[in-house]
């Protein structure tokens, strides 16, 4: 009997170092709010093009934030070595609707260490989500995607990204994607064609920079850039190069950034098109209280080819009512260059109704008010 009762004990406790040494965390967060716009197109003429404009009311989801859910873990291999692993989709909590792929988001499993850093494989967000540290809204649905296209908010398969650790303020991270097509760029065999990217941040007490450069290559022929009747051009196939700061000082932070969009072996490419963007934004968040925060932003593209240039001017803001929940308000107009058709929303290139932007040289307004709950 003192036998089995000394197993069981030590069953209990091998199994409690266990559970002590791994753990996996379910996590989310839920945006919802009601959204209203105008210069909103309407119509269709016959090239397809929208004709008039007019204005809506809707729910919507995501507008501050995505709504997403997920899994994470890690377990303790020794050494200092964790294993890890991280699963993610985003949703529309207006209608429960799934985006995409069951783990559109993430989908990585990988080895972690605290003194060389973490490499992972599978699927994530794509490098270029690191303006979301330095933008103002932190890529709220307008903001430094919306004059890009969504450039800045892909997501990118068959990846191998490597995350150092912090060390004299600095941080690497490394990100490559196979296209996993016969050739080694794409060939049009695969979803996917060769998407890259490298990213440094340096950490002060008073200010952060950081610069990206990152390709996302055509899966059709593996350009920058390709064949503009069947692709959104530089605003899906490009080569970005970006230079961020942030600036604290006390209850204000100061962002700004700049990027420059650029293609090569672009063809059917028609008046409008661009080749090549520029990309600048600047604002400000002042934290009023610790439950209040007051934001300012401008937003600019420029575009080569006739594609023009395009302003968003916003104001908006959060109040938490928790640590979780918060409330949210923002208002934003986007001004159109006489030949330029950038709405709010990241939406593709374009002048039908389906790609929901405003008539070239035309504005587009709106409003939006939600709640956003994170578990």
């Amino acid at each position: 009997m003192k036998k089995v009762l000394l197993a069981a004990a030590a069953l209990l406790a091998f199994n409690a170092a266990s559970h002590a040494q791994s753990g996996v965390t379910l996590y989310g967060r839920l945006d919802a709010g009601l959204e209203y716009m105008n210069g909103v197109p309407t119509g269709a003429g016959p090239n397809g093009s929208a004709t008039g404009t007019s204005h809506r009311f809707r729910a919507e989801s995501g507008d501050w934030g995505t709504s997403l859910w997920g899994m994470k873990g890690s377990e303790d291999l020794g050494g200092g070595n964790r294993a890890v692993f991280q699963l993610e989709n985003g949703f529309n909590a207006m209608n429960g609707q799934l985006q995409g792929n069951l783990f559109n988001r993430w989908a990585t499993v990988g080895i972690a260490n605290n003194q060389f850093g973490t490499v992972l494989l599978g699927r994530e967000l794509f490098i270029a989500n690191g303006v979301w540290d330095f933008d103002p809204f932190g890529q709220s649905n307008w903001s430094s995607a919306s004059l890009v296209r969504g450039r800045n908010w892909p997501q990118s398969s068959n990846n191998i990204s490597y995350q150092s650790p912090k060390f004299a303020g600095f941080d690497f991270y490394g990100q490559y994607a196979l296209s996993n097509a016969t050739n080694w760029n794409g060939n049009g065999t695969t979803a996917q064609g060769r998407q890259a990217g490298a990213q440094i941040t340096y950490t002060a007490p008073l200010f952060q920079v950081r610069g990206i450069y990152d390709e996302i290559r055509n899966p059709a022929n593996g350009t920058l850039g390709g064949d503009y009747a069947t692709s959104n051009g530089a605003y899906a196939f490009s080569r970005e190069y970006t230079a961020m700061l942030n600036v604290f000082l006390g209850q204000f932070k100061l962002q700004g950034g700049y990027q420059a969009i650029r293609t090569s072996g672009m063809t059917a490419q028609l008046p409008g098109q661009p080749t090549t963007l520029d990309h600048e934004w600047g604002g400000v968040t002042w934290q009023m209280t610790p439950a209040a925060a007051l934001i300012g932003a401008v937003y600019h593209v420029n575009g080569n080819n006739g594609a023009g240039n395009a302003t968003i001017y916003t104001v908006g803001g959060s109040y938490n009512l928790s640590k979780r929940t918060l409330l949210d308000l923002q208002v934003a107009t986007a001004r159109n260059s006489k030949t330029a058709n950038y709405g709010l929303n990241a939406n593709g290139f374009g002048s039908s109704v389906a790609t929901d932007n405003p008539l070239a040289g035309h504005s587009q307004s709106g409003v939006y008010a939600g709640i956003q709950h994170s578990f």
